[in-house]
């Protein structure tokens, strides 16, 4: 049996259901040795077309990472925000209990190497790029290099371009093992009650289906961390949309930091990173809750934005986290005419935006910057600091103008022994949403859990077993169990059904969930289904798990060699 027959039989079986579970069972999971494998010379690495590529770090579990007693944050003596208690780091830098570090430093992470693993949508290893970064030889200090922050969960979406020539993504310039980089200031936009005394750019990465990467640094996301980056390259720009949060400091922020977060508008830069000068953020869009007659909350902390996507010439974004704002779905509305109070859905032949928002530098750290985004009618508007009733959207992918899939993540409750039976009863799972023309409005049609098995916690070889009882750690359960969906992605199949690519989202005792291994799963549905009760054969299977020291954060299809016009561009 030829390659092609294979792959092509193992596609038929994906369609029909779970006789897939079986074949997935004997093709995930590469060896260490596949899952580090470097290629030095990008020009032998290849994306082939109908492909996924997925994000992955692995961690560097040294000991000497970190030292027991040692004073964080970095440099924390020096900033207005100070250090955390006298008595210092609880653990060294093994793994996982190096994340138990977390309930001494608060702001506490690692820089790891990042990784995109080629593999085929049934799960066939393919390829992996390692991201030049300092471990590597020959990497000096003066050379491109990415990095990502291994327990930030909210890092590593991977993105088209708007032609699907390129693959696009932001993340840290570091070293790895880097202690709290994804908190640390960029060096124009220096917080000084941020604790965290160091300062680092964040880089927009491309990369082209011939393995050729390119990096762009911003000083957009101050404090905190850049999660998702589209490239548009259409019509002869040049222009990166990126979404994430800024800010780990005192209120008011620096007009730096609230220029930096949410949504920003980044020229892609031509010039090698050592020779790159990048100037003040340049937000392209902006949220606030006074749109919906709510009291104004931290500024900058309403664009809190986890996941984005363009469809139809839109730019949409999600916000799931934090306790500003609202977590739903937004779009950026470039006329001015889609949401005069606050909700709305696009206007016909917007175009997408080409400039930063105008603001007012006078006002900025107390009024923050003009609002140009609607939350997409229908979706929720009720305010992050309710205690009842919230969603927590992440990725989100259109099948098609009326049809919009939305990952919930959970809301990563650990705060009990109960973490697994109150996961089960979470919100997490992949919403599907419907569009009514007639009323002008979204609503959800059901969400699709099963499979997923929410709240039942599983093993890794190696990761710990029992409860987290050590330096620092919670008293629960190590083991990780499914809370929700975080990044996806997905196609539309010739039959009438979609599939859905999306990397889980953990809960667990450990010191930090983000650190949890956890997995890439793919769900086959019916494009006309709009009831719960139609999708009742409907199943997630796992296609990718992480092993010990690993984590997942980003899927997307490879890009072309040659520009498309794929639906929703």
């Amino acid at each position: 049996m030829t390659a092609v027959k294979w792959n092509r039989q193992i596609r038929q079986f994906w369609l029909n259901g779970s006789v897939l579970t079986l074949a997935v069972a004997s093709l995930a999971g590469s060896t260490a040795v596949q899952a580090q494998q470097r290629h030095d010379d990008d020009s032998h690495f290849r994306l082939y077309p109908n492909n996924l590529v997925v994000s992955r770090s692995v961690y560097d579990n040294k000991a000497s990472n970190v030292t027991v007693g040692e004073i964080l944050p970095p440099n924390c003596a020096n900033t207005q925000g100070g250090c955390s208690a006298s008595t210092g780091a609880t653990n060294n830098g093994l793994y996982p209990y190096v994340f138990n570090n977390d309930s001494y430093d608060g702001s506490f992470g690692i820089t790891s190497r990042l990784y995109l693993d080629q593999i085929t949508p049934e799960g066939w290893s393919i390829s992996t790029l390692e991201l030049p970064n300092s471990l590597q030889h020959g990497v000096t200090s003066s050379s491109d290099q990415l990095v990502t922050s291994f327990s930030s969960k909210s890092e590593g979406a991977l993105n088209l371009s708007t032609s699907g020539k390129y693959l696009t993504f932001i993340d840290y310039v570091a070293p790895v093992n880097t202690i709290d980089a994804s908190n640390s200031n960029t060096p124009l936009a220096v917080d000084p009650t941020n604790p965290v005394g160091e300062a680092y750019y964040r880089a927009v990465a491309t990369l082209d289906a011939k393995g050729h990467l390119h990096f762009t640094e911003t000083n957009a996301y101050s404090g905190n961390n850049g999660r998702a980056a589209i490239l548009n390259d259409k019509d002869g720009l040049d222009l990166v949309y990126t979404a994430g949060n800024a800010g780990n400091g005192s209120n008011p922020q620096p007009e730096g930091v609230v220029l930096g977060a949410g949504a920003q508008l980044i020229p892609a830069l031509k010039a090698p990173e050592d020779a790159q000068d990048p100037g003040l953020p340049t937000p392209v869009a902006s949220f606030n809750v006074t749109q919906l007659s709510d009291k104004k909350d931290k500024i900058g902390k309403d664009d809190n934005f986890r996941g984005m996507t363009i469809f139809n010439n839109v730019l949409y974004y999600t916000k799931g986290s934090g306790s500003n704002g609202v977590n739903t779905v937004y779009f950026v509305d470039t006329t001015g005419t889609a949401c005069p109070k606050g909700t709305g859905v696009p206007v016909a032949g917007a175009a997408l935006p080409t400039s930063s928002i105008v603001y007012d530098p006078s006002t900025v750290t107390t009024d923050g910057l003009s609002s140009n985004m609607c939350i997409l009618n229908g979706f929720p508007t009720l305010l992050a600091k309710s205690t009842t009733g919230l969603n927590y959207p992440f990725g989100i992918w259109f099948a098609d103008a009326n049809t919009l899939y939305v990952a919930d993540e959970g809301d990563g409750y650990n705060g009990g022994t109960d973490l697994y039976t109150h996961a089960s009863g979470s919100t997490g799972g992949l919403q599907k949403w419907v569009f009514n023309a007639s009323t002008g409005s979204w609503s959800l049609a059901y969400t699709l859990t099963n499979g997923l098995n929410i709240g039942t916690p599983y093993t890794v070889k190696g990761y710990p077993t029992g409860t987290n009882s050590g330096a620092g750690g919670s008293g629960l359960p190590w083991a990780p169990a499914t809370d929700g969906l975080r990044n996806i992605t997905g196609r539309v199949n010739w039959d009438g059904t979609v599939t859905i690519w999306a990397i889980t989202s953990t809960v667990s005792g450990s010191g930090d969930q983000g650190a949890d291994p956890n997995k890439l799963v793919a769900i086959t549905d019916k494009l006309s289904n709009t009831t719960s009760a139609q999708t009742a054969k409907e199943k997630f299977v796992t296609v990718r798990s992480a092993g010990w020291g690993e984590v997942l954060r980003g899927v997307s299809f490879t890009p072309t060699e040659e520009a498309h016009e794929g639906h929703g561009w």
